[in-house]
């Protein structure tokens, strides 16, 4: 299936794109980050298991477990603080 992946801050920054249709047999955000992980390189550094990463499926925030459907939109940042 087509799942659109948008990555923000220091994510997009590292990956080099702010945005990418994956064709994915994921059916869920843990299966798409290993996916993700498994291309090795930037994605593997950006999306390591080891680094904080929020996430956001149809723009609205959730977590690893959440289920995709075709044609989602999974968000992937860095956490944010504010002062």
């Amino acid at each position: 299936m087509s799942i659109t992946v948008k990555y923000f801050a220091s994510i997009r920054e590292a990956i080099g794109t702010g945005q990418e249709v994956v064709a994915s047999h994921a059916t869920t955000v843990a299966q798409l980050r290993d996916e993700l992980l498994a291309r090795g390189g930037a994605h593997a550094e950006a999306l390591a298991r080891t680094r904080a990463v929020r996430i956001a499926v149809n723009q609205t925030m959730g977590d690893e477990s959440a289920a995709l459907a075709p044609g989602a939109e999974v968000a992937f940042f860095p956490p944010v603080t504010g002062g």
